[in-house]
């Protein structure tokens, strides 16, 4: 979506401090003429009534006051990595993203805005992932205020801060925190739902949410970018901070796993046992330590593959005849 955004530039006539002066000469201005028109003789009405006199000073006076009330709302201070939006009688006249204390059109609305990072926490969700195993999933997200048009009017902001009004700066941040929670939930479901948590078979090298890593949170964060574009919210980081099955499969899928684990130590404890045994038949042939038929070799091959496998600790039995006894 194009933008509107119009960053403005703060020129010598806004300089605060230039109009903060101009106040105060106002001010001296406005007691010397009050107590010039006070020490002026007193000049009355054919019947003696000083009421002229007496209503000029008052009349002075509030304009003056109305004057320099309206000159006042013009002064404003933006701090660093804060802006304000100007409109003008619902028209926007630009962005104002210079720090300091400025003078503005009183005229204008300014509204405050907050162009600083800031991170969400979003609580575990239950999903289903792609193969309809119900997980828990959570993400930390960093966003901050890229496009001030569309942030200040492209999303409704004081009702999501839950205020009809005009919403103060707190509210504000309630409502864009109020959008970034909902898209960030959408989002997370999304991605969620597009892989599997685990690869059910070890011969599956595709991605998964456990597996996945970087790739993972890429996605995530286009995901995100291409919802909180709309309200001109830039995505710094988004990563998943948390990954389980659900409780209801939990027990079930660490059973799985526990015989995933078990399985494959038994490979690695029979490929060793296996090696093992080979080295010392070829031990015993080549170094002509004993020589066993064939039936004595698969003797001793079974009784080594079942010390070597076994998960207690074997007990030796000493032949104490001849070999074939």
């Amino acid at each position: 979506m194009e933008t509107k955004e119009f960053i403005r530039e703060v020129k010598a006539k806004n300089n605060g401090f230039l109009h903060l002066v101009l106040n105060l000469i106002l001010l001296a201005a406005f007691v010397f003429i009050t107590i010039l028109l006070a020490k002026m003789p007193c000049m009355t009405r054919d019947n003696g009534d000083p009421t002229g006199w007496i209503a000029l000073p008052i009349i002075t006076g509030c304009l003056f006051t109305f004057l320099y009330t309206l000159h006042c709302v013009g002064f404003m201070i933006i701090q660093p990595n804060q802006c304000r939006v100007l409109t003008f009688f619902g028209r926007y006249v630009g962005t104002v993203t210079a720090n300091g204390f400025f003078w503005m059109n009183p005229f204008y609305n300014k509204r405050r805005l907050s162009l600083r990072a800031r991170n969400v926490d979003v609580e575990p969700i239950k999903v289903n992932d792609k193969n309809g195993n119900p997980i828990m999933i959570g993400q930390v997200l960093v966003w901050k205020v890229r496009d001030t048009y569309k942030a200040c009017f492209n999303i409704d902001v004081d009702s999501l801060a839950g205020n009809n009004n005009s919403a103060t700066s707190q509210q504000v941040l309630k409502g864009y925190d109020s959008f970034v929670n909902v898209q960030s939930d959408a989002a997370l479901r999304k991605v969620a739902g597009l892989y599997a948590y685990d690869n059910m078979d070890h011969n599956d090298t595709g991605l998964t949410l456990r597996s996945g890593g970087e790739e993972i949170n890429e996605r995530l964060e286009q995901e995100l970018r291409s919802r909180l574009s709309i309200a001109g919210i830039e995505v710094v980081e988004a990563r998943i901070n948390y990954l389980a099955y659900a409780a209801e499969i939990a027990s079930v899928m660490l059973r799985r796993q526990q015989a995933d684990a078990i399985i494959s130590a038994r490979e690695k404890i029979v490929e060793g046992a296996v090696s093992m045994v080979d080295l010392a038949l070829k031990k015993l042939d080549t170094e002509h330590i004993v020589e066993l038929d064939e039936e004595r070799k698969a003797a001793m091959v079974s009784n080594l593959l079942v010390v070597l496998c076994s998960d207690d600790s074997a007990t030796p039995v000493i032949n104490a005849g001849t070999l074939y006894q």
